[in-house]
């Protein structure tokens, strides 16, 4: 079990394991054997407490210290990358080379002061705004691999830029990790408080979350470059390189990407920046069901009804854009056009086996939503022959 599965689940003991042979490696002078000593005992005196006291109590408690075995393990992980040579020590880098800037803010575990005061120095830098999203994005990349408060926080910092991209750049980075590190950020409050604090003071707000959430979902897509991605290649003479950026890209990291998506609904993210907005919820599931989200469907099937709707008068090729169209219509209730529909796709499918791979999966989600579970037999039924 990872450290970070076991405190997902509130289980200290074994991430404490985990951690105690990191720190093995560290060897017997490493500086957090106390710290892990107190977190231990403190999690032992509050298993005893938990026989009798109220579950309020224990939960304030346990919070408490799962937030300190994260920061006692992100302490402890950063100190065996640089003992592995993993991560820049006592260098810093050349701030009028791309390449060093790049490799410094990606590797490097412990930040100094003298760091975070360049960050904040280039943000609004009229004159080298290429430096601030090279210098923003290598961080992000870094804090992916070596979770970092200060770090973290010098990222939402870059949320307030006067240069649009490099505050769109920000917010897409900061909304990816927070998606990434969603389990732990509940006991990492002073980056909610920061996060809101920024996304608050951004000048032309609404404009730069929509196209920061419209670029993050689209960036997915393997059919093509978004928009906003275009942009800023063309932004800084790049042009030529479009055509291949999809090939730089790793097939495990667009699965990476993938992933966050798919979770993003369910995230503090999604509910501090598109829950409660009609207009942003809206874009959000039509931009996913565009991207092949399908699961949204069952977030939005009013926008989603529309979405593929649209998809089936531009002359959708594929059965499954069908069958989604159908339960849209199966959930508002028209089932006699859900039924055209569901019968437009099993004839496009070569067999019934083939129609119904595509359909039975969706039983349940259908069930879930109010569709009685006969209906659901009875259409299956109508559509065996064809």
């Amino acid at each position: 079990m990872t450290v970070e599965r076991a405190l997902g689940e509130r289980m200290v003991e074994s991430a404490l394991l985990v951690v105690r042979a990191w720190m093995n490696e560290l060897g017997e002078n490493n500086p957090y054997e106390e710290a892990h000593k107190s977190i231990r005992d403190h999690y032992k005196q509050l298993f005893s407490l938990w026989l009798t006291s109220d579950d309020e109590e224990i939960a304030e408690q346990l919070g408490k210290i799962t937030g300190d075995a994260y920061q006692l393990f992100d302490a402890v992980y950063a100190d065996i990358r640089l003992q592995r040579g993993l991560s820049p020590t006592m260098h810093g880098f050349n701030p009028d080379s791309t390449q060093s800037i790049m490799n410094y803010f990606m590797n490097s575990v412990r930040l100094r002061p003298e760091d975070l005061e360049w960050l904040h120095t280039i943000l609004n830098d009229e004159e080298t705004p290429g430096k601030a999203m090279v210098a923003f994005a290598a961080l992000s990349h870094g804090l992916r691999e070596c979770f970092s408060i200060d770090a973290f926080l010098a990222l939402i910092e870059g949320i307030t830029s006067e240069e649009d991209m490099t505050a769109c750049q920000c917010l897409v980075n900061a909304i990816q990790l927070l998606i990434h590190y969603d389990v732990r950020i509940d006991y990492f409050p002073q980056i909610q408080e920061a996060f809101l604090a920024a996304v608050a003071d951004m000048k032309d707000q609404d404009t730069l979350i929509n196209t920061s959430l419209s670029a993050l979902i689209k960036v997915t897509s393997k059919s093509s470059v978004s928009e906003e991605i275009q942009d800023l290649f063309k932004m800084y003479g790049l042009e030529e390189k479009l055509d291949s950026v999809q090939a730089w890209t790793p097939k495990s990291e667009m699965e990476y990407q993938c992933g966050l998506i798919r979770a993003f609904p369910q995230t503090w993210v999604y509910e501090v920046l598109v829950e409660g907005s009609e207009a942003r919820e809206r874009l959000v599931v039509s931009v996913m069901l565009k991207c092949g989200y399908s699961d949204m469907l069952w977030i939005r099937p009013d926008v989603a009804e529309q979405v593929f709707r649209e998809m089936l008068r531009k002359g959708s090729e594929r059965p499954i854009d069908y069958i989604h169209y159908a339960h849209c219509l199966m959930l508002k209730g028209d089932r006699m056009m859900a039924f055209e529909n569901y019968r437009q796709a099993r004839s496009m499918c070569p067999s019934v086996k083939d129609f119904y791979a595509l359909f039975r999966p969706d039983r349940g989600m259908l069930v879930d939503h109010g569709v009685p579970l006969e209906h659901v037999y009875l259409i299956e039924d109508m559509l065996f022959r064809g």
